[in-house]
């Protein structure tokens, strides 16, 4: 069987992984302990994807809400870093290695999305390449821990995609987001600021610049808890936000609308909000983290 390993650097030799195993769980178990599960059970998580040390804290906040009791099958939404994609892609291999447990991927839902045409296949390097869906697995596997033999993951890295395609896709999920059983985790950072990202947008009348840099996350967070995609985009169009889950919230925005159009009655909060340092000069740089939940009425 193919396995994507989990590791910081890619190239890290095994064995220093399951070394890492024990120190993860403890680090893990720590951040869940500091917080609240206010908003449980979570039908969709929006959670980071930085380096634990960085967003760890902030992550705990939206796992908190994830129900292993219920839970079966967990979607995995997350950004293409590393190769150009219009489309979404799934993995080829059938298990995802990580410190804590082996995760398996639930080959009947890929089946189900294969048969779509909608998406590609990912190359092994890609797989092992994207962060942006292996930074979720620890939290995944953490939160799943109690009920570790009764669940798959369905990971889908997602392209640049129009906003017709976030619509499509949206609509395409939509009806496995209707299942109590499935939770969607929907990987994103916020603002990546400072030059090294190239975008340094200042609203001087906000005080320090990371004062703005936050002003500017919330202004799209409270975008996002009203659930309208139409409005996110519009605020993507305007400000440039280097929010780089940007693709995937819209899926998940719009299949959210889908189900409102049916009468479910759902609404998202954010939990957290963090950043990596505080920007106060056009030297510095940071990246921003937000943890939320949605829930269903």
């Amino acid at each position: 069987m193919a396995s994507a390993l989990f590791s910081e650097q890619p190239h890290q030799p095994l064995v220093a992984q399951h070394q890492a195993g024990p120190q993860l769980n403890a680090q893990l178990e720590g951040w869940l302990s500091q917080v609240q599960s206010t908003k449980r059970p979570a039908r969709a998580i929006i959670a980071p994807h930085a380096g634990y040390t960085y967003c760890g804290s902030c992550a705990a906040h939206a796992y908190k809400q994830v129900d292993p009791s219920i839970t079966r099958r967990i979607f995995i939404l997350g950004p293409s870093h590393h190769v150009p994609l219009s489309r979404c892609a799934l993995s080829s291999v059938d298990i995802y290695r990580t410190p804590l447990y082996d995760l398996r991927i639930d080959q009947k839902i890929y089946g189900e999305l294969w048969k779509t045409g909608m998406f590609e296949r990912m190359s092994l390097q890609t797989d092992e390449d994207q962060h942006s869906i292996e930074m979720h697995l620890p939290y995944t596997a953490k939160a799943m821990e109690s009920h570790k033999d009764e669940f798959t993951i369905i990971p889908v890295l997602v392209g640049a995609l129009s906003e017709s395609k976030e619509q499509e896709f949206g609509k395409l999920f939509s009806k496995y987001l209707a299942d109590p059983s499935n939770l969607f985790v929907v990987s994103s950072d916020f603002c990546h600021w400072g030059q090294r990202f190239r975008y340094s947008y200042y609203d001087e009348s906000q005080g320090e610049i990371y004062r703005s840099i936050e002003h500017l996350d919330k202004m799209g967070m409270s975008i996002i808890e009203q659930l309208d995609p139409v409005s996110f985009s519009n605020y993507l169009k305007k400000y440039h936000n280097t929010i780089c889950g940007r693709h995937p919230i819209g899926v998940l925005l719009n299949a959210i609308t889908e189900l409102q159009k049916n009468g479910m009655n759902m609404s998202f909060s954010f939990l957290n909000y963090a950043q990596s340092s505080q920007c106060r000069n056009w030297q510095d740089s940071s990246v921003s983290y937000a943890a939320g939940a949605l829930t269903v009425h």
